[in-house]
């Protein structure tokens, strides 16, 4: 592929030429997405007609290098354009045209009919054009009040309607490119410094200068934003934004560790194996680029309703000249078209509206996702990680011998202080926060799936389940068999202690639900949700005390299976009802595929982000809430831009049919009515808000510590 050329270039500027942008099947859109990408570039912009591309950025020579090296070679992304892109008009051609057209005035006549044919005669190609390939379309009805004022030989007004049909243009092009861009900020890099071990100094240096080999330090908090493997150090790391674990993993020397991992505990030196786009982490949003040219079903129907109004206008203005004989009259009726404002309000509302519900922690995977979140009646969560916060804690500590509350936990965590199991973590974690002092250990012994085994002053201690320490080990455990029996009762896991052959006491422990779970659901079955599901592999006795805690569910199934889980999503739906799925896992992928919208949690697994059609980049259920209500707040925004362009276009249209107005009033009032409409579904979407969300940044990232 052909290496682009530089033309110009500044400190922070370059300008390049790059052929295959005349390609049919190149990208603009996603070609721009990707160099925009780029750590350290700021803007670009792209001129598909001169095959250009400007690109602003932060002027250090990596990221020059980064740019030019971007291109080879591209994703095959970038050559599978299915609409192209309209050409963008330029406000300095505009100004050209405004002056032109003033300056008729000083001209022969015959001179000024020559010089407005010249300007009009795009707009009456493109009707032609329009006429023979796509039917009566609205450049038709443009083409006709131009032709008509031409004819009439009255050429100011036919160059002022061809001026305000392209100010038009211009400012409906603005207002998408303006919210498109703001998805775009969107997508930017979230770690802009790092810093390097260089001949044993460490050294703050900007991500796009960072190459292949280079010794990266990463410490607790810090995101990790290259893949590499540790050759020093070790820590806990968290990786559930890439593997979907709940809790923090060990790794040390040796270890490989993925791009987007957050360190939690310890320090450690990487040495990068992939930089710039081949990592993980700087892998493009490309569904959102995707998205944002998608159509969703009320766009499509905004746009057959549009086109079938046209041909009444074409009609009416035909018709009153049939009965009059009047041009005026027919080109001022011909310059009122319903289709331009209901169109464009579906787009621009949602696009703002996308915009603004990311800002709240919801990134929407385009206008048909939002326009299928707005239909949703019942909600499908996956318990663990959703509903709940897919970490143990400890609820009861139940000593049975000589051992106190403080003592049976100390002894427990002691025995696990080197296990890295879940049950482990919940317990040292308590131990923590009671400012515990834990005994000598020695001789610590794993049994996987059992418990383990240690000897803590001397004395040996078993920790695990009733199996393990009753039933392989022999304790007698039959002290603990009623509460035993009240702890499984509330969904709660046991823990068994034991030391020197007596049992010491009781752990029980269970995953908290979410503290704002119960107001959630509350307020999801009061804006409209009519029945909230609940789907989990837990078994049944964990499954009812989650019904208990949260009576706003409508229905519970457990010990379910992948597939179980998907099927159950499939009966809903053949019942008529519209769904949402929540989860976060890999196995929840084939629910949130089947749901109507699926929807993933931050931490969730990267195949549970890419199946979703909605992510909440919050760990809050708020942001569901706020998901949906933006969903519907847009679909009553783009209703209401409906009737109001019905109303207004209505009256100018009879208005023009009287006589009372003439055909450069008609198109002013028409043009004004079409940007007030799209200035409306703008502001209503950034300005709309939503109390009990959370505003955020698009710099907030969940893994940005």
């Amino acid at each position: 592929m052909a290496a682009p050329e530089i033309v110009h270039e500044l400190p922070r500027r370059l300008r390049l030429r790059w052929p295959p942008l005349r390609d049919r099947r190149s990208d603009p859109l996603y070609v721009q997405a990707l160099l925009e990408n780029i750590p350290g570039v700021t803007q670009v912009r792209v001129n598909r007609a001169a095959a250009t591309l400007v690109l602003q950025h932060d002027g250090a020579p990596a990221t020059r290098a980064a740019i030019l090296a971007r291109f080879d070679p591209l994703p095959g992304e970038a050559f599978r354009c299915f609409e192209p892109p309209q050409p963008a008009i330029n406000p300095l051609n505009l100004a050209f045209l405004g002056l032109s057209i003033v300056s008729l005035r000083l001209l022969p006549p015959t001179l000024q009919g020559t010089i407005s044919l010249l300007i009009g005669l795009p707009t009456l190609l493109a009707g032609a054009d329009g006429l023979l390939n796509r039917g009566v379309k609205v450049e038709v009805l443009d083409a006709g009040a131009v032709g008509i004022s031409l004819l009439r030989r009255d050429y100011f007004t036919a160059n002022m309607i061809v001026l305000l049909l392209n100010v038009g243009e211009y400012l409906r092009q603005s207002s998408e490119d303006q919210t498109t861009g703001l998805l775009r900020t969107l997508l930017r890099p979230q770690v802009e410094q790092v810093w390097l071990e260089r001949e044993g100094i460490e050294v703050r240096t900007p991500l796009a200068q960072v190459r292949t080999g280079d010794l990266l330090l990463c410490g607790p908090g810090e995101l990790v934003p290259l893949d590499g493997t540790i050759c020093r150090g070790d820590a806990l790391l968290n990786q559930s934004s890439i593997t979907g674990e709940a809790l923090p993993v060990h790794r040390q020397a040796g270890d490989s560790v993925p791009s987007g991992a957050l360190v939690t505990e310890g320090r450690i030196v990487i040495r990068v194996e992939a930089v710039g786009s081949d990592t993980g982490l700087a892998r493009i949003n490309r569904f959102l680029e995707q998205a944002l040219r998608q159509r969703s079903r009320t766009q499509q129907r905004s746009d057959e309703l549009a086109d079938r109004l046209v041909p009444v206008t074409l009609a009416l203005g035909g018709g009153i000249f049939l009965l009059t004989g009047d041009l005026r009259r027919a080109a001022a009726a011909l310059t009122v078209d319903y289709s331009c404002a209901i169109k464009l309000a579906t787009p621009i509302a949602v696009k703002t509206a996308m915009y603004r519900a990311a800002q709240q922690g919801v990134l929407v995977k385009g206008a048909q996702a939002f326009d299928q979140l707005a239909r949703v009646d019942t909600l499908v969560f996956d318990k663990t990680g959703t509903l709940t916060q897919g970490e143990l804690f400890i609820t009861d500590i139940l000593p049975l011998n000589h051992l106190d509350e403080n003592g049976l936990l100390a002894l427990t965590a002691a025995a696990e202080e080197h296990y890295a199991h879940p049950v482990a973590k919940a317990v040292l974690r308590a131990a923590r926060d009671r400012g515990l002092t834990l005994p000598a250990t020695s001789q610590v012994d794993f049994i996987v799936a059992h418990g383990v085994s240690a000897h803590v002053d001397g004395q040996q201690v078993l920790v695990g389940s009733h199996h393990f320490v009753a039933e392989d080990e022999g304790i007698d455990c039959g002290a603990a068999a009623e509460p035993a029996a009240a702890f499984a009762h509330q969904g709660k896991n046991l823990l068994y202690v034991s030391r020197a052959g007596r049992l010491e006491g009781l752990i029980a422990l269970r995953d908290r639900i979410r503290p704002e779970a119960a107001g959630i659901l509350t307020r999801l079955k009061q804006n409209g949700i009519r029945r909230i599901v609940v789907l989990t592999g837990d078994q049944e006795s964990t499954a009812r005390a989650l019904l208990q805690a949260l009576p706003q569910i409508d229905a519970l199934h457990w010990e379910l299976q992948p597939e179980d889980k998907a099927g159950i999503v499939q009966q809903l739906r053949d019942q008529g009802h519209y769904t949402a799925f929540i989860g976060d896992g890999v196995n929840d992928a084939p629910a949130l595929v089947t749901a109507d919208v699926g929807i993933s949690l931050p931490c969730g697994a990267d195949l549970a982000k890419d199946a979703a059609q909605a992510l909440l980049l919050q760990e809050d259920l708020a942001c569901l809430a706020t998901a949906l209500d933006a969903a519907r707040r847009t679909g009553k925004t783009i209703q209401d831009c409906f009737y109001t362009t019905i109303g207004f276009n209505s009256l100018f249209l009879l208005l023009a049919l009287t006589g009372c107005i003439r055909p450069l009033t008609a198109a002013l009032l028409h043009n004004l009515n079409t940007v007030g409409i799209l200035g409306y579904c703008a502001t209503r979407g950034l300005s709309a808000s939503d109390p009990a969300a959370r505003p955020t940044s698009p710099k907030d990232n969940p893994h940005d510590h």
